[in-house]
């Protein structure tokens, strides 16, 4: 019989993280995949991701509404309560045999106490990393209400032992958005024209030369520090002698102090060299870091994907402290003149050695056949 497999996916990097898992559920004999797109994914104003979702072939089962307007802690605490409404209406009506869940936001914790209370057995991808906010503590948490763990690293995975969990159910697979990048690196060929494609914000850019791309996300522990920190990156990138693709932040608190400096920075300074993107397909985004000179910022996609990639990054801030990393970082803090001195040491320096760190490529794969071949849950027996 075959089994159905119900992914979460609350944001356009969630869908990047899962995406070549969720193709090899749909395409494997004896799985059935159902997608719930919720959250920031089906919000216009992220990148609502359900239109290039039906072009790459997927069928989103069911989609919802839960975010609640404010980009604050409040509001975040809200939509994570209101998540959880929503998300135990829509697994009643599916009643999956499985519920995978990515990494580590608000939305993903909503979606993993749900299904725990519903006795559904969750999956969850990326846990047992170490980033120091409080993205690490909604990972542990989600870990320990999980039934199977797929991770990106052995490091991880020994963490996720180490929590408390039972061996045999805790799996290397790698990260899925590797095998993307993978993909990409096989024709990296920089094919398609951004500003052309997908519009964007600014002055028009010559990227023949070479450009940098940028992408700070809020850290909610420094919720009223996020205006400041990115109107720092924004002076930093600004000055730099060459064109910059920036794009827009997540829905985390503090978005909404990052998204009016940029905002502001945009209507006083007028940069001309800075173009500002809400979104983009994840193949596209790929591409345009292959050919990039640098990241600039503080995503994930600079520890994981970069480093398959060999781009050098400039890591910002805290909010990727304690994750492993490949020799493609270069780390620093918020000041504009520190970000500025590494961009110019990055452009001094040889191209970074690709690592296979956070996989080989062929993830998605791996996840699949566990999903069709492992115990969802895993019987405990009592000690006596």
């Amino acid at each position: 019989m075959k089994r159905t497999i119900c992914a979460v996916i609350t944001a356009r990097a969630s869908y990047a993280r899962i995406k070549t898992a969720l193709a090899a559920i749909r395409d494997h004999p004896d799985l059935t995949l159902r997608i719930v797109a919720a959250g920031s994914a089906v919000l216009e104003r992220y990148g609502d991701i359900r239109g290039q979702m039906h072009a790459d072939g997927f069928e989103v089962a069911a989609w919802t509404y839960f975010i609640v307007e404010g980009e604050n802690l409040v509001a975040s605490v809200k939509s994570t309560g209101l998540g959880l409404i929503e998300m135990g209406t829509l697994l009643d009506r599916m009643a999956p045999d499985a519920v995978i869940t990515v990494a580590d936001r608000y939305e993903t914790l909503a979606t993993a106490v749900s299904a725990a209370y519903m006795n559904i057995p969750l999956v969850h991808v990326q846990g047992g990393e170490v980033t120091g906010s409080i993205d690490e503590k909604v990972r542990h948490a989600v870990t320990k209400l999980a039934d199977l763990h797929f991770t990106a690293t052995a490091r991880a995975a020994e963490r996720v032992v180490r929590l408390g969990e039972d061996p045999a159910r805790v799996h290397v697979t790698g990260c899925p958005s590797i095998d993307l990048a993978a993909r990409v690196a096989r024709a990296p060929a920089l094919d398609f024209d951004p500003m052309a494609k997908y519009g964007g914000v600014g002055a028009p850019l010559d990227l023949a030369k070479g450009y940098a791309v940028v992408l700070q996300h809020p850290v909610t522990t420094e919720y009223d520090m996020c205006r400041r920190n990115v109107t720092e990156t924004l002076h930093a990138v600004a000055g730099l002698d060459m064109p910059a693709l920036w794009f827009w932040p997540n829905v985390d608190a503090g978005a909404d102090g990052t998204s009016k400096g940029i905002r502001a920075f945009r209507e006083v300074h007028r940069p001309q060299n800075i173009r500002f993107f809400k979104n983009m397909a994840p193949e596209d985004f790929l591409r345009l870091l292959c050919n990039c000179r640098m990241l600039v910022g503080n995503s994930s996609v600079g520890i994981r994907e970069c480093s398959f990639l060999g781009v050098p990054v400039v890591n910002v801030g805290s909010r990727q402290a304690g994750r492993e990393r490949g020799g493609n970082v270069l780390d620093t803090d918020y000041a504009r003149e520190g970000i500025a001195s590494a961009m110019r040491r990055i452009l001094d320096s040889p191209r970074p050695v690709p690592s296979t760190l956070y996989g080989d490529g062929t993830a998605g794969v791996r996840m699949a056949g566990l999903l069709a071949s492992q115990p969802l849950v895993i019987e405990k027996k009592l000690p006596y």
